[in-house]
């Protein structure tokens, strides 16, 4: 998969996917339920029940391709209730193939609620 980073889009169905399903299955769940076209060079990411495989299909301008993992340990996704269908760019599809789930980034500074200046919240750092 070579693909300029900036233009890619990357499509996460947000629902447990059966593995079983390869070109035609993933390409109707794509094009009936997510109503997009997989034809148009965008990413389609599927994952399974147990969280523990995805499958990327993508249009590369000669056929369909479907590129596969399967996590030896740990899981792709922590909990299927947070999950919801949606559009990431390329850079959150290669942080949840690391198994890191790209959610909003926590704060690392308390908003000041007297008018003070901001606290960190970890451990403060002495020179």
């Amino acid at each position: 998969m070579f693909f300029p980073e900036g233009q890619v889009r990357v499509f996460l169905y947000g629902q447990p996917v059966n593995m079983r399903l390869s070109f035609d299955g993933l390409y109707a769940l794509a094009k009936h339920v997510m109503h997009q076209d997989p034809l148009s060079g965008n990413l389609f990411a599927f994952i399974n029940r147990r969280a523990t495989q995805i499958r990327v299909l993508y249009f590369d301008r000669s056929g369909l391709c479907v590129w596969a993992k399967r996590l030896e340990q740990g899981r792709l996704v922590s909990n299927w209730a947070d999950v919801t269908s949606c559009e990431m760019d390329w850079t959150g599809l290669k942080l949840l193939l690391e198994g890191i789930e790209p959610r909003q980034v926590r704060k690392r500074y308390k908003k000041p609620v007297d008018g003070s200046q901001n606290e960190p919240v970890g451990p403060a750092k002495t020179l």
